[in-house]
């Protein structure tokens, strides 16, 4: 029974494993892109790539690499890193690549190992970050990503202090795909929603003045309307006044006679 168990496991495991679709293909440099082989310290410093374009430099542990690359409506990019490390370190370090938008917006990954932690013994650490689609629009307050410059920053977050400065050499590369269909807030109206079902006409003179009806001017036109809000008013004032003078005569005391 444990046998068939383990067999049905196993099965399982490779089926999730050989499942297409399972995980997104990496992305592959473009045939003929140039490696870039250097980058920049800072937003303003940044060493532009291509999506497609191989990236391949050589720096020192805790240095902070920035690069960045133009994004268009609709596509979806996936940035893949690996740190190699040229030396033998004392202990385990954190890595993270973050992605920022033209505004200096911090933008999600959606999946991919963003800050993975590589062991002292590891030889190096693999980064990912896959992002949301590229929208054509979004309100002001909202942080999707838009069309634009975006910008790639690989640092270290952790680690012993004597590994600080030790070499290590990064490849990296960042993969465009355009994404089909589109979701229901984005594209052009080709018709209107609600179609006018009442058109107007199209005035050719200027329409004559509706004549204005004329006040009456009566012996009874400072009367208020019957039923207005004066009439019930004063009704019920009169009635109050009767019903004080009928309560004070029922509730006087007689006067007695001397």
């Amino acid at each position: 029974m444990r046998t068939l168990i383990r067999s049905a496991a196993a099965l399982a495991a490779a089926g999730l494993a050989l499942a297409p679709g399972a995980a997104a293909a990496a992305p592959t440099p473009s045939p003929g892109a140039a490696t870039v082989t250097k980058a920049g310290t800072s937003f303003l410093t940044a060493t532009p790539i291509t999506p497609g374009q191989p990236v391949r430099v050589g720096a020192s542990t805790g240095d902070h690499l920035y690069w960045s690359f133009r994004a268009e409506a609709g596509q979806v990019h996936e940035v893949t890193a690996t740190v190699a490390f040229a030396k033998a370190r004392t202990g385990a370090s954190t890595w993270t690549v973050d992605v920022f938008d033209g505004l200096r917006r911090r933008q999600a990954c959606t999946a991919g190992a963003q800050t993975p932690t590589a062991a002292a013994t590891a030889t190096s650490v693999a980064l990912g970050c896959t992002l949301r689609r590229v929208r054509p629009w979004a309100e002001p307050w909202s942080g999707d990503p838009l069309p634009g410059t975006y910008y790639l920053r690989l640092s270290v977050t952790d680690l012993p202090e004597p590994d600080l400065g030790l070499p290590v050499e990064v490849d990296l590369l960042v993969g465009a795909e355009a994404e089909g269909g589109g979701s229901g807030d984005d594209g052009e109206l080709a018709a209107p929603l609600v179609p006018n079902t009442r058109a107007g006409q199209v005035l050719t003179a200027e329409p004559a003045p509706e004549p204005v009806a004329e006040e009456d001017g009566g012996l009874t036109g400072w009367l208020p309307e019957p039923g207005s809000r004066w009439v019930w008013t004063s009704v019920g004032g009169v009635l109050a006044a009767v019903a004080g003078v009928v309560g004070f005569a029922l509730t006087r005391r007689p006067r007695r006679r001397p």
